[in-house]
């Protein structure tokens, strides 16, 4: 399996702390049931437990679910804190979020092309 993941039309990261002992249907479970969304549809979950130093990532590909699992050799994810909380990030978040910043960069400067030729 080969997946261009800059593609994928949605990222979403389950803050809090998800238990890192569920496999692929108990994490397609908790997105549809607890965060009512659509596991099948062109999206990347995010998980992560309580220790910050791994996460869990789940997409559909369109004939099976793949389940990345990564585990930091140094540092830890500056993970989102909210149990009850689902969000939306953007590929700058993601990078962010992976390369242990906040997602949350007060000072980043936004691209925006919009009136600038």
């Amino acid at each position: 399996m080969k997946t261009d993941f800059t593609k994928v039309k949605n990222i979403y990261i389950v803050c809090g702390r998800t238990d890192m002992r569920k496999g692929i249907d108990g994490l397609a479970a908790l997105v549809q049931d607890s965060f009512e969304l659509d596991p099948y549809s062109d999206a990347i979950f995010l998980f992560s437990g309580t220790s910050k130093d791994r996460y869990k990532c789940l997409y559909f590909d369109g004939d099976g679910f793949a389940l990345l699992y990564k585990r930091l050799d140094q540092g830890r994810l500056q993970w989102p804190k909210n149990e009850q909380q689902v969000r939306n990030l953007s590929q700058q978040e993601l990078r962010w979020l992976l390369e242990g910043l906040s997602i949350q960069q007060p000072k980043a400067i936004t691209k925006s092309l919009k009136g600038v030729f």
